[in-house]
């Protein structure tokens, strides 16, 4: 039993470093290479931050009873959100130019004067700026890369979590 709660805690801490990695790195994109994230990528940066803290609570606690499955769907729930956005960038990014979305207002503006519902709405329509692919790496956007990374990390994560004890 300790050798399967070990396990499933290095692993999740494992997917914890790997959200940390990827949080750097847009850091140092943003901060670094000066890439202004758009309003999408802002919203795949808190889907990272969600990913990463369930996987470093899920090491902390390291359960080996029923708790391990609220983790697997946690874990399922953050990926599918980011992948869903990420996806959402990605299909931006591959537009006709004639069909991209005009620009709008900047994220900071929208949260100060519209409703949160509305504010969501109006990020996931995209603008013509998440449009735009200023990065890229083997061909690969970085929506694309977090695409990758979210449908990889969700997927190890929930099997990470579902995986019993078999009684000897």
């Amino acid at each position: 039993m300790d050798l399967i709660r070990d396990n499933k805690r290095i692993l999740n801490l494992s997917g914890f470093l790997i959200c940390a990695c990827m949080m750097i790195f847009a850091l140092y994109a943003q901060h670094g290479l000066l890439l202004e994230p758009c309003p999408l990528c802002i919203f795949q940066r808190v889907a990272v931050m969600a990913l990463g803290v369930i996987f470093l609570v899920a090491a902390l606690h390291a359960p080996v009873t029923a708790a391990t499955y609220i983790y697997a769907v946690l874990i399922g729930l953050a990926a599918m959100g980011g992948a869903g956005v990420a996806g959402r960038h990605v299909w931006l990014q591959n537009l006709p130019p004639d069909k991209v979305p005009a620009c709008g207002p900047g994220l900071d503006f929208m949260l100060d004067a519209f409703p949160l519902a509305e504010v969501l709405q109006m990020v996931l329509s995209g603008s013509g700026e998440c449009a735009e692919v200023s990065w890229s790496l083997l061909g690969l956007s970085m929506p694309a890369w977090l695409l990758v990374a979210f449908a990889g990390l969700g997927f190890a994560g929930v099997l990470v979590n579902c995986v019993r004890q078999r009684n000897p």
